[in-house]
């Protein structure tokens, strides 16, 4: 049974304004420093358009889950401007800026689902918060699910859940609802290789339906098989490479998650 991403476009979903043809996420000269100490990002400039599909690499600490806070809005530039959606965010009223959230979905490198509830209901709450019917939150998350290989840990809650497991439960609870922009924070990090591609080719067709996506990632293996541009940190300073034709792999789990779809 396909996964019906494309189900959840419509106007049931609570939508700022659209942003026709713009730029989905923008930072001009953005610097952030933590308290007193040096900045850790400097001077960082792009602009991507909707639809974009980006890799941000760099090693360890060169700033690449701070840029992500920053795009979905969990801290606040010490400098430099910062634009969502085409809102410039340092004068946009403060409650407008949840709206702009809903249109953001986060794989967070910690998981941070919610314990109480099975991974089943993690992933639904999406859905279920935007007022979705029953019966649809219930078709689509267990496909999804099943896609990602959890059908028979639907009703298992997080803590019993190995790393990979909670990962992918992640993954799906920020893909269900399809924003309009996708932040990723090492979504692979836990998972063999077999899956990491079948998860980023996830990610592949959310892009195709319009999704535009930034994905932190130390799997140079992913990022060559793909072949999508990237964003490279590298002591607080950015660069931008183009992309490559996706590799063979590539090209294989494209053909395979087209079944799926």
């Amino acid at each position: 049974m396909p996964v019906e991403l494309s189900a959840f476009s419509g106007s049931h979903l609570n939508r700022a304004p659209e942003n026709h043809g713009g730029d989905v996420i923008s930072f001009e000269n953005v610097g952030l420093r933590y308290g007193l100490g040096p900045e850790v990002l400097q001077d960082v400039s792009f602009a991507l358009p909707s639809g974009s599909f980006y890799f941000l690499i760099g090693p360890s600490g060169a700033g690449k889950s701070s840029l992500l806070k920053l795009g979905y809005l969990a801290l606040k530039p010490s400098r430099g401007l910062i634009s969502l959606f085409g809102r410039n965010i340092a004068t946009t009223a403060r409650g407008e800026l949840p709206e702009l959230r809903r249109r953001i979905g986060v794989v967070f490198q910690e998981f941070r689902l919610l314990r109480h509830l099975s991974a089943f209901d993690n992933v639904a709450l999406p859905l279920r918060v935007a007022g979705i019917r029953e019966s649809d939150v219930r078709k689509n998350v267990s496909e999804l699910l099943a896609w990602v290989g959890l059908r028979g840990h639907m009703q298992s809650r997080p803590p019993t859940l190995s790393g990979g497991q909670q990962q992918r439960v992640a993954i799906a609870r920020a893909v269900i609802a399809r924003p309009k922009l996708l932040l990723a924070d090492e979504p692979t990090g836990n998972v063999d290789d077999s899956m990491a591609l079948r998860l980023m080719h996830l990610f592949d067709e959310l892009n195709k339906l319009g999704t535009t996506l930034i994905i932190a990632t130390h799997n140079e293996h992913l990022v060559k098989s793909l072949g999508h541009p990237c964003l490279c940190l590298d002591g607080g300073r950015l660069e931008i490479t183009p992309g490559k034709a996706a590799g063979t792999a590539g090209r294989n789990a494209s053909a395979e998650l087209g079944k799926v779809f």
